[in-house]
């Protein structure tokens, strides 16, 4: 079913998007910036954990990006060989209509729901999501 939610969740963001008139990204591509516009200039590696991408797909996705001028690669002063990604105007320039789809997106998940049943389905998300770091951290 999780697979299936997601699947159906990630038309749907596609579409408010576009009725947003936003067009520039997908939405995976704005997973990346919405992760930078909690916390700009971070390193590929810790993009890669918060957004839950595999580098591989990641540096593809920041080429896009950067190609659209939505960001920059900027190296490390201590260390060149460290890589940080940066976001520019024109990425924080769209924040708050990507912000008012996501809020359009969680109003069609919880449609139904009570305050209390979304509190208690989160936190068994949460339970989840820890169970799978916990495995992934044994290895």
């Amino acid at each position: 079913m999780i697979s299936q939610i997601k699947q159906v969740q990630g038309r749907i963001f596609e579409k408010l998007l576009i009725k947003a008139g936003i067009e520039e990204f997908n939405g995976p591509q704005g997973r990346i910036l919405y992760v930078l516009w909690q916390e700009d200039n971070l390193p590929i590696v810790e993009l890669s954990k918060r957004t839950g991408l595999a580098k591989t797909t990641l540096t593809s996705m920041l080429d896009r990006l950067e190609n659209s001028g939505f960001l920059t690669r900027v190296f490390d002063k201590s260390d060149r060989r460290r890589v940080r990604i940066a976001i520019t105007d024109m990425a924080r320039s769209m924040r708050d209509k990507y912000n008012q789809v996501s809020d359009d997106m969680n109003k069609i998940f919880y449609k139904g729901f009570s305050e209390d049943e979304i509190l208690q389905f989160e936190s068994y998300l949460e339970k989840i999501l820890d169970n799978l770091y916990k495995e992934e951290n044994n290895k």
